[in-house]
Protein backbone atom coordinates (compact mmCIF):
# COMPACT_ATOMS: atom_id res chain seq x y z
CA UNK A 1 0.00 0.00 0.00
CA UNK A 2 1.35 3.23 -0.86
CA UNK A 3 2.32 5.60 1.90
CA UNK A 4 -0.08 7.47 4.16
CA UNK A 5 0.39 11.24 5.11
CA UNK A 6 -2.03 12.99 7.12
CA UNK A 7 -4.60 15.68 5.66
CA UNK A 8 -7.37 17.20 7.84
CA UNK A 9 -10.30 17.59 6.38
CA UNK A 10 -14.29 18.01 6.38
CA UNK A 11 -15.17 15.04 5.11
CA UNK A 12 -12.80 12.67 7.81
CA UNK A 13 -14.37 15.08 10.45
CA UNK A 14 -17.83 14.33 9.19
CA UNK A 15 -17.39 10.22 8.68
CA UNK A 16 -15.37 10.19 11.85
CA UNK A 17 -12.68 8.36 9.64
CA UNK A 18 -13.78 9.85 8.26
CA UNK A 19 -26.88 -1.33 -17.73
CA UNK A 20 -27.21 -4.28 -20.55
CA UNK A 21 -25.46 -7.35 -20.06
CA UNK A 22 -21.37 -7.48 -21.13
CA UNK A 23 -20.64 -7.36 -24.64
CA UNK A 24 -17.55 -8.30 -26.69
CA UNK A 25 -15.21 -5.36 -25.55
CA UNK A 26 -12.82 -5.68 -28.99
CA UNK A 27 -15.06 -4.14 -31.17
CA UNK A 28 -17.32 -0.67 -30.76
CA UNK A 29 -20.76 0.32 -32.01
CA UNK A 30 -18.83 3.81 -32.99
CA UNK A 31 -16.20 2.05 -34.81
CA UNK A 32 -13.53 2.84 -31.57
CA UNK A 33 -11.99 -0.13 -29.93
CA UNK A 34 -9.71 0.15 -26.79
CA UNK A 35 -6.25 1.37 -29.04
CA UNK A 36 -8.76 3.97 -30.50
CA UNK A 37 -9.77 5.26 -27.61
CA UNK A 38 -6.05 5.36 -26.06
CA UNK A 39 -5.46 6.88 -29.41
CA UNK A 40 -7.55 9.74 -28.25
CA UNK A 41 -5.97 10.61 -24.81
CA UNK A 42 -3.17 10.43 -26.18
CA UNK A 43 -4.25 13.24 -29.02
CA UNK A 44 -6.16 15.02 -26.32
CA UNK A 45 -3.26 15.39 -24.04
CA UNK A 46 -0.94 15.98 -26.99
CA UNK A 47 -2.65 18.91 -28.78
CA UNK A 48 -3.38 20.67 -24.54
CA UNK A 49 0.13 20.70 -23.95
CA UNK A 50 0.63 22.30 -27.58
CA UNK A 51 -1.73 24.63 -26.68
CA UNK A 52 -3.26 23.88 -30.23
CA UNK A 53 -7.10 22.66 -29.75
CA UNK A 54 -6.80 22.71 -34.11
CA UNK A 55 -4.82 19.22 -33.51
CA UNK A 56 -7.59 17.87 -31.71
CA UNK A 57 -10.35 16.08 -34.33
CA UNK A 58 -13.95 16.76 -33.32
CA UNK A 59 -17.32 17.41 -34.49
CA UNK A 60 -18.69 20.47 -35.40
CA UNK A 61 -21.08 20.75 -32.50
CA UNK A 62 -18.34 19.57 -30.07
CA UNK A 63 -18.99 20.56 -26.54
CA UNK A 64 -16.47 21.23 -23.78
CA UNK A 65 -16.81 21.91 -20.00
CA UNK A 66 -13.91 22.60 -17.29
CA UNK A 67 -14.85 22.62 -14.30
CA UNK A 68 -18.66 22.71 -14.67
CA UNK A 69 -18.55 25.76 -16.75
CA UNK A 70 -19.00 25.43 -20.71
CA UNK A 71 -16.10 26.83 -22.87
CA UNK A 72 -15.03 27.14 -26.25
CA UNK A 73 -12.51 24.62 -26.89
CA UNK A 74 -9.16 26.44 -26.79
CA UNK A 75 -10.18 28.28 -23.40
CA UNK A 76 -9.02 27.42 -19.79
CA UNK A 77 -6.65 25.35 -19.15
CA UNK A 78 -5.98 24.81 -22.38
CA UNK A 79 -3.99 28.17 -22.35
CA UNK A 80 -1.61 27.16 -19.34
CA UNK A 81 -1.46 23.56 -19.51
CA UNK A 82 2.16 22.55 -18.81
CA UNK A 83 2.60 18.65 -19.56
CA UNK A 84 1.27 15.17 -17.82
CA UNK A 85 3.35 13.04 -15.76
CA UNK A 86 3.82 9.62 -15.60
CA UNK A 87 0.55 8.42 -13.67
CA UNK A 88 -2.49 8.66 -15.74
CA UNK A 89 -5.31 6.00 -15.04
CA UNK A 90 -7.16 5.21 -18.42
CA UNK A 91 -11.10 3.82 -18.22
CA UNK A 92 -11.85 2.69 -21.64
CA UNK A 93 -15.97 1.81 -22.09
CA UNK A 94 -15.82 0.60 -25.79
CA UNK A 95 -19.45 0.14 -26.00
CA UNK A 96 -20.58 3.39 -25.49
CA UNK A 97 -17.00 5.13 -27.29
CA UNK A 98 -15.99 6.26 -24.22
CA UNK A 99 -12.52 7.23 -22.78
CA UNK A 100 -11.86 8.91 -19.14
CA UNK A 101 -8.53 9.32 -17.69
CA UNK A 102 -7.58 9.70 -14.14
CA UNK A 103 -4.16 11.92 -14.71
CA UNK A 104 -1.74 13.93 -12.63
CA UNK A 105 -0.07 17.17 -14.59
CA UNK A 106 3.10 19.19 -13.48
CA UNK A 107 1.85 22.73 -12.16
CA UNK A 108 3.23 26.06 -11.86
CA UNK A 109 4.08 25.03 -7.78
CA UNK A 110 2.47 21.84 -6.97
CA UNK A 111 1.16 19.22 -9.01
CA UNK A 112 -2.40 19.28 -10.56
CA UNK A 113 -4.77 16.45 -10.67
CA UNK A 114 -6.94 16.55 -14.10
CA UNK A 115 -9.52 14.32 -14.86
CA UNK A 116 -10.97 13.74 -18.62
CA UNK A 117 -14.25 12.20 -20.37
CA UNK A 118 -13.75 11.80 -24.46
CA UNK A 119 -16.48 10.83 -26.06
CA UNK A 120 -15.95 9.54 -29.35
CA UNK A 121 -18.37 9.76 -32.65
CA UNK A 122 -17.16 9.05 -36.29
CA UNK A 123 -13.88 9.00 -35.40
CA UNK A 124 -13.85 12.57 -33.43
CA UNK A 125 -14.26 14.20 -30.43
CA UNK A 126 -17.85 14.85 -29.75
CA UNK A 127 -17.84 15.71 -26.09
CA UNK A 128 -15.08 16.83 -23.70
CA UNK A 129 -15.46 16.77 -20.55
CA UNK A 130 -13.07 17.51 -17.57
CA UNK A 131 -11.69 19.07 -14.13
CA UNK A 132 -8.85 20.30 -12.17
CA UNK A 133 -7.96 19.92 -8.76
CA UNK A 134 -4.61 22.18 -7.92
CA UNK A 135 -4.13 22.76 -4.03
CA UNK A 136 -5.30 21.88 -0.82
CA UNK A 137 -7.76 24.18 -0.90
CA UNK A 138 -9.43 23.17 -4.26
CA UNK A 139 -9.73 19.75 -2.97
CA UNK A 140 -9.47 19.18 0.72
CA UNK A 141 -7.72 16.13 0.51
CA UNK A 142 -4.65 16.98 -1.56
CA UNK A 143 -1.84 14.64 -1.72
CA UNK A 144 -0.17 13.78 -4.95
CA UNK A 145 2.55 12.06 -3.38
CA UNK A 146 0.98 8.79 -3.44
CA UNK A 147 -0.03 9.45 -7.05
CA UNK A 148 3.03 8.51 -8.45
CA UNK A 149 2.67 5.78 -10.09
CA UNK A 150 -1.15 3.77 -10.69
CA UNK A 151 -1.90 1.44 -7.90
CA UNK A 152 -1.73 -2.28 -9.94
CA UNK A 153 -4.83 -3.47 -9.64
CA UNK A 154 -6.43 -0.73 -10.98
CA UNK A 155 -5.14 -1.52 -14.68
CA UNK A 156 -5.17 -5.58 -14.29
CA UNK A 157 -7.07 -6.69 -16.24
CA UNK A 158 -9.70 -9.09 -14.60
CA UNK A 159 -9.90 -12.81 -15.43
CA UNK A 160 -12.67 -14.40 -17.46
CA UNK A 161 -13.58 -16.61 -14.47
CA UNK A 162 -13.97 -13.19 -12.14
CA UNK A 163 -15.28 -11.27 -14.47
CA UNK A 164 -18.88 -9.06 -13.29
CA UNK A 165 -21.25 -8.24 -16.18
CA UNK A 166 -21.78 -4.72 -17.35
CA UNK A 167 -25.10 -4.13 -15.37
CA UNK A 168 -24.39 -6.66 -12.23
CA UNK A 169 -20.75 -3.87 -12.31
CA UNK A 170 -23.04 -0.55 -12.37
CA UNK A 171 -25.33 -1.94 -9.95
CA UNK A 172 -22.68 -2.64 -7.33
CA UNK A 173 -21.32 0.70 -7.91
CA UNK A 174 -24.60 2.66 -7.63
CA UNK A 175 -24.71 1.12 -3.92
CA UNK A 176 -21.79 3.40 -3.53
CA UNK A 177 -24.06 6.87 -3.63
CA UNK A 178 -26.95 4.91 -2.07
CA UNK A 179 -25.40 4.42 1.17
CA UNK A 180 -24.29 7.93 1.26
CA UNK A 181 -27.44 8.92 0.12
CA UNK A 182 -28.55 7.93 3.62
CA UNK A 183 -25.28 7.23 5.68
CA UNK A 184 -24.68 3.51 5.77
CA UNK A 185 -22.92 1.15 3.16
CA UNK A 186 -24.11 -1.44 5.45
CA UNK A 187 -27.74 -0.44 5.21
CA UNK A 188 -27.61 -0.63 1.19
CA UNK A 189 -25.71 -3.76 1.41
CA UNK A 190 -22.59 -2.31 -0.49
CA UNK A 191 -21.04 -5.57 -1.60
CA UNK A 192 -16.92 -4.24 -0.84
CA UNK A 193 -14.38 -6.83 0.02
CA UNK A 194 -13.09 -6.66 3.17
CA UNK A 195 -9.57 -5.70 1.48
CA UNK A 196 -11.55 -3.07 -0.37
CA UNK A 197 -9.83 0.73 -0.18
CA UNK A 198 -10.10 3.90 -1.24
CA UNK A 199 -8.10 6.82 -2.21
CA UNK A 200 -9.87 10.71 -2.53
CA UNK A 201 -7.16 12.88 -4.38
CA UNK A 202 -3.96 10.83 -2.96
CA UNK A 203 -4.84 9.96 0.43
CA UNK A 204 -5.94 6.66 2.23
CA UNK A 205 -9.22 7.43 3.43
CA UNK A 206 -10.30 4.07 3.82
CA UNK A 207 -8.91 0.49 3.93
CA UNK A 208 -6.15 -2.00 5.69
CA UNK A 209 -3.18 0.67 6.61
CA UNK A 210 -5.82 3.52 7.59
CA UNK A 211 -5.60 3.98 11.33
CA UNK A 212 -5.75 7.65 12.31
CA UNK A 213 -9.36 6.51 13.36
CA UNK A 214 -11.17 3.60 14.69
CA UNK A 215 -12.96 1.25 12.03
CA UNK A 216 -11.60 2.76 8.86
CA UNK A 217 -9.38 -0.28 7.94
CA UNK A 218 -12.63 -1.77 6.58
CA UNK A 219 -14.33 0.70 4.21
CA UNK A 220 -17.94 -0.91 4.42
CA UNK A 221 -18.46 -0.53 8.14
CA UNK A 222 -16.57 2.59 8.38
CA UNK A 223 -18.82 5.37 9.80
CA UNK A 224 -19.85 7.86 6.78
CA UNK A 225 -21.56 11.12 6.89
CA UNK A 226 -25.41 11.32 5.41
CA UNK A 227 -25.42 13.04 2.21
CA UNK A 228 -29.36 13.17 1.61
CA UNK A 229 -28.41 15.38 -1.52
CA UNK A 230 -26.02 13.73 -3.45
CA UNK A 231 -26.28 13.21 -7.12
CA UNK A 232 -24.52 10.48 -9.51
CA UNK A 233 -24.27 9.58 -13.53
CA UNK A 234 -22.07 6.74 -14.15
CA UNK A 235 -20.19 7.67 -17.08
CA UNK A 236 -17.81 5.18 -18.12
CA UNK A 237 -17.21 1.31 -17.69
CA UNK A 238 -14.35 -0.73 -18.62
CA UNK A 239 -15.45 -4.10 -18.97
CA UNK A 240 -11.78 -5.25 -19.45
CA UNK A 241 -10.46 -3.78 -16.44
CA UNK A 242 -13.48 -4.09 -14.42
CA UNK A 243 -13.95 -0.40 -13.33
CA UNK A 244 -16.99 1.84 -13.53
CA UNK A 245 -16.32 5.30 -13.42
CA UNK A 246 -18.84 7.73 -11.41
CA UNK A 247 -18.90 11.70 -11.28
CA UNK A 248 -21.16 12.74 -8.30
CA UNK A 249 -22.05 15.84 -6.68
CA UNK A 250 -22.16 15.22 -2.90
CA UNK A 251 -24.34 17.50 -1.70
CA UNK A 252 -25.27 19.72 1.22
CA UNK A 253 -23.03 18.17 4.26
CA UNK A 254 -19.98 17.24 2.51
CA UNK A 255 -18.05 20.46 3.36
CA UNK A 256 -17.18 20.66 6.94
CA UNK A 257 -17.31 24.54 6.65
CA UNK A 258 -20.74 24.38 5.11
CA UNK A 259 -19.97 26.32 2.20
CA UNK A 260 -19.85 24.70 -1.27
CA UNK A 261 -20.31 21.06 -1.51
CA UNK A 262 -17.77 18.36 -3.06
CA UNK A 263 -17.47 17.65 -6.87
CA UNK A 264 -16.40 13.91 -7.39
CA UNK A 265 -15.23 11.92 -9.93
CA UNK A 266 -14.89 8.21 -9.00
CA UNK A 267 -14.02 5.13 -10.05
CA UNK A 268 -14.76 1.64 -8.67
CA UNK A 269 -12.79 -1.97 -9.45
CA UNK A 270 -14.93 -4.47 -9.34
CA UNK A 271 -14.91 -8.25 -9.72
CA UNK A 272 -16.42 -11.69 -8.31
CA UNK A 273 -18.97 -9.07 -7.66
CA UNK A 274 -17.48 -7.31 -4.89
CA UNK A 275 -15.95 -3.53 -5.11
CA UNK A 276 -12.18 -4.11 -4.17
CA UNK A 277 -11.03 -0.79 -4.73
CA UNK A 278 -12.17 2.91 -5.04
CA UNK A 279 -10.24 5.68 -6.38
CA UNK A 280 -11.50 9.75 -6.79
CA UNK A 281 -10.48 13.18 -7.75
CA UNK A 282 -12.52 15.27 -5.67
CA UNK A 283 -13.18 19.39 -5.94
CA UNK A 284 -15.16 22.46 -3.69
CA UNK A 285 -17.19 24.02 -5.75
CA UNK A 286 -19.89 26.20 -4.63
CA UNK A 287 -23.65 24.59 -3.41
CA UNK A 288 -25.97 24.22 -6.28
CA UNK A 289 -23.09 23.86 -9.00
CA UNK A 290 -24.21 21.86 -12.39
CA UNK A 291 -21.93 19.56 -14.01
CA UNK A 292 -23.19 20.79 -17.21
CA UNK A 293 -24.09 17.12 -18.55
CA UNK A 294 -27.47 16.79 -15.71
CA UNK A 295 -27.50 13.32 -13.48
CA UNK A 296 -28.95 9.93 -14.08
Amino acid sequence: MRKTILAISALVLLAACSAPPATNTGTAAAGCDRECLKGFVNQYLDAITAHNPAALPVTANVKFTENNEEMKLGEGLWQTFTRPTAYRRDILDVKQGVAVSFLVAEGEETPMLYVIRLKIEDKKVSEIETMSVRNKEEGMLYNPENLQTVVPLMLTEVPENQKTSREEAINAALTYPAGLKIGSFVKVDSPMAQEAYRYENGQLMAGPGWTFFPGCDVMKTQAIPTLSEITHRVIAVDEELGVVAMRMNFGKGSLFSGQGVLDVWHSFKIYDGLIHAAEAYCKAVPAGAQSGWGWD
